[in-house]
Parts: C-alpha cells; sequence; structure tokens
C-alpha cells in the first residue's frame, strides 16, 4: 500500500471518530407526533399518558373518539402486559358543556403536553385534551387519570375538567 492510500485510511479514520464523538456529546432531541383524523360524524385522535419528567422518558398514548352525532367521547389506552385495552374513558361532551337539546353542537380537538401534578393519590395523564364547542363559545380542558396496569371489568374512569374559557360568543346553528 502506498503512503497516499496510507494517509486516507488515516483521515477516514479520524473523521468517522470525530463525527461519532459529535453525535454522542450532541443533546439528543425526541421528535413527538400527536395523531388525529378527522371525519364528518366522528374525531379519532391520541393523548400521551406516560410520564415525561426528571429526564425520565415513558412513552404510551390513549386514543380517543369523539362521535360527533350524540356527543360522547370514549377512549382507552393499551396495557403493556397484555397488549389489550385497559383504562376506558367515555364523557357526554353535551352535559360537559351545558348543549340545550335542540342545538346541534360543533366539536373541535386538539391535545397537548400537561404534565399537571397528580392529585389525591392518582396518577393523571401526562396529555392534556383540548376541546372547544361551537354554539356555547367555550373551550374546556380535560385530564384523566391513567394506571399502567390491568383493568376493573371495563369501568370507564371518569374525566376530570381542569378549567374553561369563552372563545366566542355563544352561537345558536
Amino acid at each position: 500500500m502506498t503512503h497516499r492510500a496510507e494517509s486516507r485510511w488515516i483521515w477516514l479514520t479520524l473523521g468517522l471518530m470525530v463525527g461519532l464523538m459529535i453525535a454522542w456529546a450532541w443533546p439528543h432531541e425526541p421528535a413527538y407526533a400527536d395523531n388525529s383524523d378527522r371525519d364528518q360524524d366522528f374525531v379519532i385522535f391520541t393523548v400521551p399518558v406516560g410520564n415525561q419528567a426528571a429526564g425520565f422518558v415513558d412513552p404510551i398514548d390513549a386514543v380517543f373518539i369523539i362521535d360527533f352525532l350524540t356527543g360522547q367521547m370514549r377512549g382507552a389506552v393499551l396495557n403493556r402486559q397484555g397488549a389489550q385495552f385497559a383504562s376506558f374513558y367515555l364523557l357526554d361532551l353535551t352535559k360537559a358543556f351545558g348543549v340545550s337539546p335542540n342545538a346541534k353542537p360543533k366539536f373541535a380537538v386538539a391535545t397537548g403536553d400537561g404534565q399537571l401534578n397528580n392529585q389525591g393519590g392518582v396518577n393523571l395523564a401526562s396529555g392534556v385534551i383540548y376541546i372547544a364547542e361551537r354554539t356555547t363559545g367555550k373551550c374546556l380542558a380535560f385530564t384523566f387519570p391513567w394506571q399502567d396496569g390491568p383493568a376493573k371489568a371495563n369501568v370507564p374512569y371518569p374525566m376530570r375538567p381542569i378549567h374553561f374559557f369563552n372563545w366566542c360568543q355563544p352561537k345558536d346553528e
């Protein structure tokens, strides 16, 4: 092997080592994406429930479906050990928003990180569900309890309203 070929291999090895050291030392930022899909009659979306605190990351999502025709929101979380849905949730949005019986509610939904403090010995999901409704002009934030383990005979856990704000004037449609 010639001196020139040896020099190329040395520079290639040195460059590879420096690149690996930089990649190892560079701060790692995971990419997160909440998922949703909407139809005329319903929306399906995910909410993070695993904790992300003190450098500990334990990601898992809950899946929720809002039926626009009934105003019902249902959700569930997969149990990691049993690979079955274990934690179930149910909320009547028409009651939560105080929608009048003759109104035709229109809902929009978004999710976000909340990392709310646990309350009364109950672990809360790390994500928050934000739901806006057009006829009342309100936007409500919801959280929910979550425990990684077996379910209680498919009994839904209660959803907890956190707070709300009025985003527009109420409008009957």
